[in-house]
């Protein structure tokens, strides 16, 4: 017979990657990755774009005539003309935005607020600099108040969302799951916010946006593991075959290739738009969106498997019916190992470890050896009936 594949042992149970009993070093990642990300923001904190921190962007085509220009030339060409007009003036970031429509690619240079008088000679001074064509070069003054604006509602959103997911998981499975769920979430936010901190990328509405949009990925791949997990310990107390903890780590073995896969597909445009729009063909737009797609997905599947369901097993080790559970199972493991449990069926006792009756089944001594024969049948008396080949019970002999 063949041997099976990862994906079918996984699911039996077979290839039994431990899990939940490796949780403290998953929480101890955790605790490092929350501490880092945090330090992070506070320290480097973000790299605000303009519509959340105020200013006035240049746009400039990259080719004019039969002349092209970097981005670096025309960063510098913007700096000179802002600090014609104001010396205190200085370009804080550029970015290309990419071929529109055919023609060529275009900068986008975002400068210090200026007034609008101080932005069209600036103007001026840009197209003089790099004999550009007026018409083709434009200018735009962002205030930082549309960004606050932006982010309240962002925040507002995330508040709502939340809610809204405790109630539907403490509805759909109980609060504990729901506990278990949200922590996962807001990890998966830190961490997240914390790789964006370190790299330095523009804040931009694209980013609040992949941020609410990778809180529904992430869900959704904690409600996939907890329905199997509710699965699998429905009645768990009244057997003693698993522990609690035993049953929510075969449920992510038994969802864990399904977690990676999916994570998987979903990376790899993801991962598209990240490295080959925004690395390789130097779409700017891009990159903000795709970093936090790809961190935030990518890190939800993680912290899905190694953070939810461990931090649900601590949670549901506190319940008294779950720890009495664990004890009566690891005492009739215990038992069954010590040779108490055999020897007494061999006598015809039961062991003083055993649990209820409803468990004897359960026991793989209770079940008879394979080609093993019956044993014989006492009569009422307390005798056995000897049957030769000539003879009856109760009968004479021929």
């Amino acid at each position: 017979m063949a041997s099976q594949g990862l994906a079918a042992r996984l699911y039996a149970g077979e290839a039994n990657v431990n899990i939940i009993g490796r949780r403290k070093l998953w929480f101890a990642i955790a605790a490092v990755l929350v501490v880092i990300s945090i330090a992070s923001i506070a320290i480097r904190g973000f790299h605000l774009g303009i519509e959340f921190a105020g200013g006035t962007s240049f746009s400039v085509p990259a080719t004019t005539g039969s002349t092209t220009y970097t981005q670096d030339e025309v960063s510098d060409a913007v700096e000179r003309a802002i600090k014609s007009v104001d010396p205190n003036a200085e370009v804080v970031s550029s970015q290309t935005l990419g071929s529109t429509g055919g023609g060529g690619d275009t900068y986008t240079v975002r400068a210090s607020t200026l007034t609008a008088a101080q932005a069209e000679q600036a103007k001026t001074a840009l197209v003089t600099d790099l004999k550009l064509d007026a018409t083709k070069v434009s200018d735009d003054q962002v205030s930082a108040a549309w960004g606050g604006q932006v982010t309240r509602q962002a925040l507002l959103g995330l508040i709502i969302f939340l809610i809204v997911v405790m109630i539907y998981l403490i509805i759909r499975f109980e609060w504990r799951m729901a506990a278990a769920a949200v922590s996962s979430l807001l990890l998966d936010l830190i961490f997240t916010a914390g790789v964006y901190s370190l790299v330095g990328f523009e804040v931009t509405p694209s980013t609040v946006v992949g941020f609410l949009t990778i809180l529904g990925y992430s869900l959704y791949d904690v409600v996939v593991v907890f329905d199997k997990v509710q699965e699998n310990t429905r009645g768990i107390t009244a057997s003693s075959i698993r522990t609690y903890n035993e049953a929510t780590n075969l449920a992510v073995n038994q969802t864990l290739m399904r977690s990676i896969n999916t994570g998987l597909v979903a990376l790899l445009p993801v991962g598209g738009l990240l490295f080959i729009g925004a690395g390789l063909l130097g779409a700017g737009t891009l990159k903000d969106l795709g970093l936090v797609l790809f961190v935030g997905m990518g890190f939800g599947v993680l912290a899905s498997i190694m953070f939810a369901a461990p931090l649900l097993t601590v949670f549901k080790d506190r319940e008294p019916k779950i720890k009495a559970h664990t004890a009566r199972v690891l005492a009739r493991r215990a038992s069954a190992k010590s040779g108490d449990v055999a020897r007494g069926e061999r006598t015809g006792g039961r062991s003083s470890n055993m649990a209820e009756s409803d468990e004897a089944p359960a026991l793989a001594s209770s079940a008879p050896r394979p080609g093993a024969r019956p044993t014989a049948k006492r009569t009422s008396g307390g005798s056995n009936t000897n049957r030769g080949p000539g003879n009856r019970p109760g009968g004479k002999r021929r």
